[in-house]
This record gives C-alpha cells, sequence and structure tokens, in this order.
C-alpha cells in the first residue's frame, strides 16, 4: 500500500455505483500502513443511527480518555441520505454525516475508532478507510460481523485473535475482547498498522464485548435520533 503525502479534498458523495468504485479504487492508494507514533490519549468512536428505510441519518462523535474512559468531547449531528444503501458502499451513505460532526470538534483525536471496516473491504476500502484518508487521522476498523474473508475462531480467552484472509491476503484479525462472547472484527483504516489496531481495540474493550468509545458513539446517536424524530427537520413538532 503506498504512502500518501497529503490528505485528498473532499469529494462529493452523491455519486453513481460506478463513480463510487472509482473513488474507492483510486483513493485506496492513499491509505497509509504504519505503527501509531506518539501514545493514543484522545480516543474517538464514530458511530451512525437512523430508522429503517429512513434517509435522515444521526451521527454522534464522543471522545474520551483513553486511560480514564473519562468523555472529553461529544458532537452529535443529522443530515440526509444521498446515497442507497448498497453493502460495499455504506461509506457514501454514512460519511458526509460523521465528517460534519468531526468538523465539530474542538480538538482532533489521536485515534478514530470506527464502526465498521476498513481494509478488511472486497476492495480493501471499507468506512474506516475513507474516513481515516479524507481526515487524515489514525483510524482502525472495528466490525461486529465480516464483510468478507474466511478466519478460524479464536480461542475463548481474551486477546485471542486469529487472521482474517481473502485468499492468501492477510485482511485484518478476529479479536475476542470478553470470554464467552462473540469476536470483533479488526481492520486497518488509515496511519496505523493491524498490530496497533488489535492492541488499541482491547485496551479500549476493558468490560464489554465492543470498545468503550463505539459504545458511547453509539449512545449518542440514538440519544440524536430520538431527539430528532420529535423534531423533524421542519422544526414542528412531530405528530403523535
Amino acid at each position: 500500500m503506498p504512502r500518501a503525502t497529503r490528505p485528498p479534498r473532499r469529494h462529493r458523495f452523491d455519486v453513481s455505483i460506478e463513480r463510487a468504485r472509482t473513488l474507492q479504487e483510486t483513493l485506496r492508494g492513499r491509505v497509509r500502513v504504519e505503527p501509531l507514533g506518539a501514545r493514543v490519549r484522545r480516543v474517538a468512536g464514530a458511530d451512525i443511527s437512523h430508522t429503517r428505510r429512513a434517509t435522515r441519518l444521526f451521527g454522534a462523535v464522543v471522545v474520551l480518555d483513553a486511560e480514564s474512559g473519562e468523555v472529553l468531547e461529544r458532537v452529535a449531528t443529522t443530515a440526509e441520505a444521498r446515497f442507497p444503501y448498497v453493502p460495499g458502499y455504506l461509506s457514501f451513505r454514512e460519511l458526509p454525516c460523521l465528517l460534519r460532526a468531526f468538523d465539530k470538534l474542538r480538538d482532533a483525536p489521536d485515534l478514530v475508532i470506527a464502526d465498521g471496516h476498513g481494509w478488511a473491504h472486497p476492495r480493501r476500502f471499507g468506512l474506516a478507510c475513507h474516513l481515516g484518508v479524507l481526515l487524515d487521522l489514525p483510524t482502525l476498523g472495528c466490525a461486529k460481523s465480516p464483510l468478507v474473508g474466511e478466519f478460524r475462531e479464536p480461542a475463548d480467552r481474551r486477546g485471542a485473535h486469529t487472521a482474517l484472509r481473502d485468499g492468501d491476503e492477510t485482511i485484518g484479525e478476529v479479536l475476542r475482547t470478553r470470554v464467552g462472547v462473540r469476536p470483533v472484527f479488526v481492520s486497518v483504516g488509515h496511519r496505523i498498522d493491524l498490530r496497533s489496531a488489535r492492541s488499541e481495540v482491547l485496551h479500549a474493550a476493558r468490560r464489554y464485548r465492543l470498545p468503550e468509545p463505539s459504545r458511547a458513539a453509539h449512545r449518542e446517536a440514538n440519544r440524536a435520533r430520538r431527539a430528532g424524530e420529535a423534531t423533524p427537520p421542519s422544526g414542528r413538532p412531530a405528530l403523535r
């Protein structure tokens, strides 16, 4: 994967499937795989909430202190989806809303944990890669289920992991964060390597299956959705 010298300008997201595929294949070359440099002090979770078949999306970014778990910053925003739900192209639907949330942060996080895949994607450019490249921030993907690839179930102990492979290529890892629960699927997004990604997910998932930044962002996105459903875009109270 070649190194990038600077992040690309943000592009349009209301594009055709063919154009979206071309953008994925082009921007994939911007992904940088490298060990994390400085110590992670501010770690962000990012998530989207919406109701089934709804086009109005509610995004949230919550930044935690990486050691204490204290919430340092939380922002939420909403946007209308301009791209259909198509497996493998989720970032084109969700990123405009998430980018708007990141733009509202006072300070950039040291690491972003995205609820989705990064390199573990059919075209090696999932949501975590797309978000990381456009923000130029260290980003990893931590997903609840695989999108592509084969794996052996890791041992039932915290920290056990196996390779997620697509043919001869290792595209991620299957990581057990807690005994007796299903593993998560970790992959590189941008400016991080797989070993660092696994270590950071395990560090952030101290009590539950999912990393705490992801859980916090999920709660905040759902809170924003519930509040937004009570106040439609027109600003008038919703009819009950």
